[in-house]
């Protein structure tokens, strides 16, 4: 059995997170933290009373280091790597849920801010799992894609071989308002999100970036990626719409897609356009994708609070610890 820990346990990230750890056959929930403490988890979390009674402590790393084999933070960029730097020190295996070993370091501090671990980021290894399952298997420090970035890579990555590298990409993306955390803004106020949809920081996201930089490292191609976002009125789920321009209109690209997730148990491939509920509350990424000439359409969801955070945190977790890739891990959607 290995001993784990959450920090940040107030947010919905890391309440899915005790969802799943409390029933996971190899992980033993050891701590919750937060940055204030001095409660205890179905006080923050009133759907767990009866659930789990459980303290939540001042986040400490003498504490982790104390308890946990293996860490989750899930805490907001810049705070994760003051703990991470430090837990790494002292052995502790640490899967970061927020964008701090997510980057390059040119890339995060153009984007973000100063980065305070500059000796660690290079051991980070990007939980994108279908791409990186083998050198998850070592990692001592992950770090958790992006929630669009999660949907629109599973989703553009096989089709890469294939398009016009000088041909500009498109993502029209769509979450749930989860997907913008607990605190409350004008923008997530109910009166402005129902009934409404609307674009929020289109073509200057942080999420470009890093699609863009990932889709160079996995295929060695830099690509022109225009990213625009949108908040819809709905909890959870995202749906992302990838628009891109073939260079080789022989392929058929359901195949490709077929073929190349023929062995990956979380990726389903349409045959039809996606929808969010039948990903909502799991750990599924169901891609489909169509052509129009040299048009390519790939449409992707997910669930952003689980595969676009914390069910990929917790395969990459399996992974690190030598368990099977699914373990604990929601398969059931919330339907209807």
């Amino acid at each position: 059995m290995i001993n784990v820990g959450i920090v940040g346990a107030s947010g919905y990230t890391g309440l899915e997170l005790v969802k799943m750890l409390l029933t996971h056959p190899q992980f033993v929930l050891k701590y919750l933290a937060t940055t204030t403490g001095d409660t205890v988890i179905e006080a923050i979390h009133p759907s767990l009373v009866d659930v789990i009674s459980y303290p939540v402590e001042k986040a400490s790393v003498e504490a982790v280091a104390e308890n946990c084999d293996l860490v989750f933070l899930a805490l907001p960029h810049k705070a994760s790597m003051g703990f991470a730097k430090e837990l790494l020190n002292q052995g502790v295996k640490v899967v970061d849920l927020s964008a701090d070993y997510r980057l390059d370091l040119e890339t995060y501090e153009e984007h973000y801010c100063e980065h305070e671990d500059k000796e660690h980021l290079d051991e980070s290894v990007y939980a994108l799992i279908e791409y990186y399952r083998e050198d998850l298997k070592k990692a001592k420090l992950v770090a958790g894609p992006g929630c669009y970035p999660t949907a629109t890579l599973l989703g553009i990555l096989p089709f890469i071989p294939y398009l016009d590298h000088n041909a500009p990409l498109f993502v029209d993306a769509k979450s749930g308002v989860s997907g913008a955390g607990k605190k409350l803004s004008e923008s997530t106020h109910f009166v402005n999100v129902n009934d409404n949809i609307f674009a929020y920081n289109p073509l200057k996201h942080r999420h470009a970036p890093e699609i863009a930089e990932k889709i160079e490292k996995v295929h060695g191609v830099k690509m022109n990626v225009n990213f625009v976002p949108h908040l819809i009125p709905a909890t959870r789920g995202e749906l992302v719409s990838v628009y891109a321009t073939l260079k080789d209109e022989g392929i058929e690209p359901l195949e490709v897609l077929k073929e190349f997730y023929k062995d990956d148990m979380f990726i389903r491939i349409r045959e039809k356009p996606v929808d969010i509920k039948s990903t909502a509350g799991t750990h599924f990424c169901d891609i489909f994708a169509m052509k129009n000439g040299n048009g390519l359409f790939v449409n992707s969801a997910i669930d952003n609070l689980l595969r676009g955070a914390s069910s990929q945190a917790l395969v990459a977790a399996n992974l690190m610890c030598g368990f099977s890739e699914g373990l604990g891990v929601p398969t059931i959607a919330y339907m209807p």
